[in-house]
């Protein structure tokens, strides 16, 4: 899944002439505390609900905030999870899409891409999840998987994190195409694998507020 596919075009951008009366009546539109605002079709950054209120000047025009996020873009071609990437380390919740000539394409909203990763074979499966801590010197997900496949299951995705209490150590986040995981954790702890997290699914549950909650999950968002 890439950035192309998932822009949001129902989330106008504002431009630098435009008044901050104007950004917050679109944010309240549109239900978001972020807006791009562009000239000549680049992107000049994004203006917050918090930085107008704190200028205390609705009259003020864009073009004289500060805006924030300048380099909170992608490219067309550039997957999701760089899209969230990109989100995490600007913390904002939306992130600019340029075409190759450095043009402003649209946006991609943190919510999209759950949306989108809700809709995929690895969430709509039911299953269950696993969250295992290890040495980075010891992961093999080819080994894990050998382990897991001997039980009948199949990985349907898996996350890698670093630890944030030890950069030796990762998380790695399972999702397995059973809902029963008794047998598979009790031979991966016969290994010595440490499992930190365990989810089960409920099948008559799993609406689509849950598909995001648990996505959020393993992906450590």
């Amino acid at each position: 899944m890439v950035a192309a596919e998932i822009i949001n075009l129902m989330i106008p951008p504002l431009k630098s002439s435009d008044d901050a009366h104007k950004a917050i009546v679109w944010m309240e539109e549109f239900r978001c505390n972020h807006l791009p605002v562009i000239e000549n079709n680049r992107l000049l950054g994004f203006i917050s609900e918090e930085i107008i209120l704190e200028a205390n000047d609705i009259e003020k025009k864009l073009t004289d905030f500060d805006l924030i996020g300048k380099t909170c873009f992608v490219g067309k071609a550039s997957h999701v999870y760089d899209v969230l990437k990109v989100a995490g380390d600007h913390q904002i919740q939306v992130v600019a899409v340029i075409n190759e000539a450095g043009e402003y394409e649209g946006v991609i909203t943190v919510q999209d891409i759950m949306t989108s990763f809700a809709q995929t074979a690895a969430v709509q499966i039911p299953g269950g999840i696993l969250i295992i801590s290890l040495d980075l010197i010891d992961y093999s997900l080819a080994e894990i998987s050998r382990l897991i496949e001997e039980n009948n299951a199949k990985i349907l995705s898996s996350i890698v994190v670093e630890d944030p209490l030890d950069n030796r150590k990762i998380k790695l986040t399972l999702k397995i195409n059973q809902l029963d995981l008794t047998r598979i954790v009790a031979t991966l702890e016969r290994f010595e694998y440490k499992i930190i997290g365990r989810y089960q699914e409920d099948k008559k549950d799993f609406e689509d507020k849950d598909r995001i909650d648990m996505l959020m999950r393993y992906l450590n968002i």
